[in-house]
């Protein structure tokens, strides 16, 4: 029989952090792919993730409560990892017709079945696949988020073109995650200062997380902003630093 998993996480325990920091700090990311680099850098730590990220991966739970998930519609979630964002929903998928969780990495998927299985969640499933190329049906999707994934996506601009196509007019995007601000910020924006921009760049690097000044300015382009807010957010292990992050809510233009 399967162990049932936690309705979002794990209480945090000292041998389970540690062998996340573990592969934080000391294992390899190899391979020629970046399906492989992402189960290399995944696999080890899969059943760890959600006690770990959940005091690094600030506000997600707070984005989706800012979403009114409409009756029969359809969810999108890009870069799902562990389904996490499915328990955060609780009863609101309940009334959507479907809900798809898109991942890259295997092992991260076979928690989130597991997940889905534990919440009953009948009319959710799984995609193994790349964020650049899967599609759903034009205009077919209500919702779509993407929580902590977009500075994981090499090619983010073909993920958030195809976003958009899949999304109704009126559809919702929702994101969060991290960032650095433009040198010079636009007015009304955050501004962090260069030694911020270049720690937390070069810090997330190391991972394969490449955080980005465009990241937001695309999202305000390309979407009708109806809220957006700039943060920082405590890092487990390392107390007296903050890393900035962002939580957006935007809709597909109607016209």
């Amino acid at each position: 029989m399967s162990q049932s998993l936690p309705h979002v996480s794990s209480t945090p325990s000292r041998r389970s952090d540690l062998r996340v920091l573990w592969h934080l700090l000391f294992h390899r990311v190899r391979g020629e792919t970046h399906a492989q680099r992402l189960e290399s850098f995944y696999g080890g730590q899969a059943t760890d993730y959600d006690s770990f990220r959940e005091r690094m991966l600030h506000g997600r739970n707070e984005l989706i409560s800012w979403i009114d998930f409409p009756h029969d519609g359809v969810w999108l979630d890009i870069g799902a990892g562990t389904g996490t964002n499915l328990a955060f929903a609780g009863d609101q998928t309940k009334r959507l017709c479907s809900v798809h969780l898109l991942d890259l990495s295997p092992s991260l998927l076979k928690v989130a079945d597991q997940r889905i299985h534990d919440l009953g969640c009948e009319n959710a499933k799984t995609h193994l696949a790349d964020a650049t190329t899967f599609s759903l049906p034009p205009a077919s999707v209500d919702v779509i988020t993407l929580s902590y994934s977009l500075t994981m996506i090499p090619d983010w601009f073909q993920t958030l073109a195809l976003a958009e196509a899949m999304l109704k007019p009126g559809g919702v995007i929702a994101v969060v995650d991290f960032y650095v601000s433009r040198k010079h910020a636009t007015k009304g924006q955050r501004q962090h200062g260069w030694l911020r921009r270049a720690f937390w760049t070069h810090w997330f690097a190391a991972d394969n997380v490449f955080l980005s000044s465009d990241h937001l300015a695309m999202l305000h382009r390309r979407f009708t902003t109806d809220r957006c807010e700039e943060r920082l957010g405590k890092v487990p292990y390392l107390p007296l630093l903050q890393a900035p992050y962002y939580l957006f809510l935007g809709r597909k233009p109607t016209s």
